[in-house]
């Protein structure tokens, strides 16, 4: 089918899964489409088990093979997602929380990294490095699943900056994580850094010049905005910076996950105040969240009907199962160990930890990445104990996240 065919395929089911979550499971839009979905597939796995003759559903896997869901993530709807989600948080905001953010997507990424790898290697018996490679594409939480969380759950100012901030950037450092240890797990192939030194050198270049080039790129989109008095145009111009700065950022081997989020920081804050006049900002606000809304959509719909694709074994889905209690773990060290750092030089909102462990949700690009691996023997299992450990993450945790964070989030605002 033709790209076209394709979008429109996607968007028709999202519409009507997202119609039967409506009038049937009243659930919030994005999770009740990934319910719809998901039941939509596993019914259709269960009819064609009981009628072995029409063998549909390895057709329709075929199929959904075929609509790339890594490729169309990470190279198409990865920018938009993240540069909407970027548009939301003001700077001055984050900057308050700069030192916990950058902790947890950083020093955090590296430990759940670590204890998810070593863990996955224990629980299954796969080789440590390629167990690592689970740990990097398990670790970040998704931005696209967390945010869309965020609206709802009420959280105190200072906690959603937190898990927002922390949630965009070490999206991006996760798969900068990534790209280093597949280069190591897999060499001679496309990221391949087979020696320290050039692992080095594509970590730098990953991080740093996506932070560099996606500053460049909204000042000077800032510049022409500041000229402009044309709500059309300067719409215009930044869906050109989220597609094009992703895309260029990608061309350049820089990391596209950070680039978006740095220019949709930028101007989220300084081009929404010194370079747009109100009714273009209005505009412009409301044509991202419909952006965010529609992909999102579209999103949870590839994450639900991906179960299609995905090769389940009775050892597969116990690893799956295992690794949602490891993936915990992992993400509560992650998050303890910065806050216990910080905690002497600074308060936190009560209830911190829990509430971003269990609001860490893992999500899509998780998903993506584990269908990116080069072929081996060990990517059945890690796809498969990832789609188990993202669907428990969205629909359990998702759905669960608001109460507890009412529960424990009670206290005044801290920083």
């Amino acid at each position: 089918m033709s790209v076209f065919q394709v979008s429109a395929l996607l968007i028709v089911l999202a519409g009507l899964f997202g119609a039967v979550n409506y009038f049937v499971l009243r659930l919030p839009q994005s999770i009740g489409i990934l319910v719809v979905a998901l039941m939509a597939a596993l019914g259709v796995m269960a009819l064609d088990w009981l009628l072995v003759s029409i063998a549909v559903t390895e057709a329709l896997a075929e199929a959904i093979r075929d609509l790339h869901f890594s490729e169309n993530l990470l190279h198409g709807m990865l920018g938009l997602l993240l540069f909407a989600g970027a548009l939301h948080v003001r700077i001055g905001d984050l900057k308050a929380q700069a030192l916990p953010v950058l902790l947890m997507a950083t020093i955090g990424v590296a430990l759940s990294t670590i204890i998810a790898g070593v863990g996955f290697s224990w629980i299954t018996g796969m080789p440590l490095l390629m167990a690592m490679v689970f740990g990097a594409l398990i670790s970040p939480t998704d931005p696209v699943a967390v945010l869309g969380v965020l609206k709802n759950a009420g959280l105190q100012k200072s906690l959603e900056t937190k898990i927002a901030g922390e949630s965009l950037f070490n999206d991006g450092v996760g798969y900068v994580v990534f790209l280093f240890l597949v280069g190591l797990a897999f060499p001679g192939g496309e990221h391949d850094a087979s020696g320290w030194q050039a692992a080095l050198t594509l970590f730098v270049q990953e991080a740093g010049g996506g932070i560099l080039l996606g500053g460049i790129l909204g000042w000077l989109t800032f510049q022409l905005m500041r000229r402009i008095d044309d709500y059309p145009l300067e719409v215009l111009l930044s869906l050109g910076l989220a597609f094009g700065g992703y895309e260029l950022a990608v061309a350049l081997h820089m990391s596209g996950p950070i680039t978006a989020v740095v220019a949709g920081l930028f101007i989220g804050d300084v081009g929404v105040r010194y370079g747009m006049s109100e009714q273009t900002r209005a505009y412009v606000e409301a044509f991202w969240k419909l952006i965010d809304e529609i992909l999102n959509a579209v999103l949870f719909l590839f994450i639900g009907i991906e179960v299609l694709a995905v090769a389940f074994s009775a050892n597969a889905l116990i690893a799956g199962l295992l690794a949602i209690a490891l993936s915990l773990v992992a993400r509560f060290v992650a998050v303890a160990v910065p806050v216990a750092m910080l905690h002497p030089f600074r308060g936190f909102s009560r209830g911190i930890i829990p509430i971003m462990t269990w609001g860490g949700l893992k999500g899509g690009i998780s998903v993506a990445l584990a269908l990116s691996l080069p072929e081996s023997e060990w990517k059945p299992l890690i796809l498969t104990a990832t789609y188990v450990v993202v669907v428990f993450s969205i629909i359990v945790q998702g759905l669960t996240i608001a109460p507890l964070a009412r529960r424990v989030g009670r206290e005044p605002d801290l920083m």
